[in-house]
């Protein structure tokens, strides 16, 4: 599970990187914002649900 997250992560900054190097592209790197904050968001509840079920 946190491996892909991860991995997403990885792709989300990587696609924020080169939507904000190329001008045409700015609306990518906004879309890998938002992507990259909602699986930070996704991991953290994901977490603390596996934690109460301990």
């Amino acid at each position: 599970m946190w491996t892909v997250l991860i991995i997403l992560l990885i792709i989300w900054v990587v696609l924020s990187i080169v939507g904000f190097a190329f001008e045409g592209l700015f609306w990518l790197g906004l879309i890998g914002i938002v992507l990259f904050v909602g699986t930070l968001v996704f991991g953290f509840i994901r977490r603390s649900a596996a934690k109460k079920k301990i």
